[in-house]
């Protein structure tokens, strides 16, 4: 038996209507002044993922091919104008938005994705990421300075989601510190989620929608109960108390489940949301027993608070246009150890941004 949740979503900064819920959502500010000017004259193309470390460090992975002529004219010959050129696809910036170090791109040894999607730093402190491109099969590891350590699949043409040789446009990942396994969201082409041991890369085991082996029939691009996972699965996170969640995006719902695969229970929001669907990606909030899920809502372009246990929506920040703290097709979402929210958009966004806790206090 399942169990389907079906919310509206609140307006900007919205709280429930229960006072005392109310009292203790999150709230907050966004930070205009975040990230600083980057240096070396560099620009952002379409930033296509977010994450923190255990320094509160701010990762993310953008895609310098998507940039313009306009946007990278000093790299043109001749140069147009005088800013600005690509800069790396990998970034980590401080709590300040300072630039600490930026690499990536082809190298020996592993096959950089076609498009970059999809960057997460794991407990020992691998950077990990992936990429939809059309021949993207692979998930990569590497150090935090950018040394390869280990390729998961393989490029070249899309197989099916039972193939555990390799992937299918994999669109995010995470591992779980408790068994050192990588939980992968696959993904663009793929129905799935698959598991793999986060040092050799030896196949675990995956499962599709409802924790049914997957198919790759085709049905229809929007159907909020439909048997199997739509393209693309967007993203996977495990929690503390070893539940996983997944983002089926255009089916616009959250599925749960164990670690194992077995089905627990769904949420499903705005389910009226066709295009690119309302689930977009996830994260957990701060306080022990992580009483909230932020949800990253990039057709709708705001993000959510749900109650991680019910699934309601307990508030929203944001809306569609390109204002500091607007959002235009909010990609991924992270949250630091200090409760601050940071956010990245594709599509022509093209931006990070952060965005301040301001109260109430989290009760650890």
């Amino acid at each position: 038996m399942r169990t389907v949740l079906t919310l509206p979503v609140l307006g900007l900064l919205a709280f429930a209507a229960s006072a005392t819920l109310a009292d203790d959502v999150p709230r907050f500010q966004v930070d205009a002044s975040w990230p600083q000017p980057l240096p070396n004259n560099w620009i952002m193309g379409q930033a296509a993922g977010v994450s923190v470390d255990a320094q509160d460090h701010i990762w993310v992975i953008q895609r310098p091919r998507t940039l313009t002529d306009d946007e990278k004219a000093a790299t043109l010959n001749p140069p147009t104008s005088k800013c600005c050129a690509p800069a790396p696809p990998v970034m980590e910036f401080d709590q300040d938005g300072k630039l600490l170090n930026a690499w990536g791109g082809p190298g020996q040894g592993y096959d950089w994705p076609e498009n970059e999607h999809g960057v997460s730093i794991d407990y020992k402190g691998f950077v990990w990421i992936g990429g939809n491109g059309a021949t993207d099969g692979q998930y990569l590891k590497f150090t935090r300075d950018g040394k390869f350590v280990l390729q998961i699949g393989k490029p070249g043409q899309q197989t099916n989601s039972n193939d555990v040789t390799r992937l299918g446009k994999p669109a995010d990942a995470e591992v779980d510190p408790e068994t050192n396994e990588i939980y992968i969201a696959d993904g663009y082409f793929n129905h799935r989620v698959i598991v793999f041991d986060a040092d050799t890369g030896a196949y675990r085991r995956h499962w599709g929608a409802y924790g049914k082996k997957p198919t790759d029939e085709k049905l229809a691009s929007y159907n909020p109960d439909s048997p199997q996972f739509s393209n693309p699965v967007h993203c996977v996170k495990v929690a503390k108390d070893g539940l996983v969640y997944v983002c089926d995006r255009a089916n616009n719902r959250i599925q749960v489940f164990h670690k194992d695969g077995s089905f627990v229970k769904e949420f499903a929001y705005e389910k009226a949301t066709r295009a690119a669907g309302s689930v977009w990606d996830l994260d957990f909030w701060i306080d022990g027993k992580q009483t909230y899920l932020l949800n990253a809502d990039g057709t709708n372009n705001e993000v959510r608070t749900l109650v991680r246990d019910t699934g309601a929506v307990v508030g929203a920040f944001g809306l569609n246009g390109r204002n500091a703290g607007e959002f235009h097709w909010v990609h991924n979402l992270a949250v630091d150890s200090k409760g601050n929210i940071y956010t990245t958009e594709v599509d022509t966004g093209k931006r990070a941004q952060k965005f301040r806790y301001v109260g109430p206090p989290v009760v650890r």
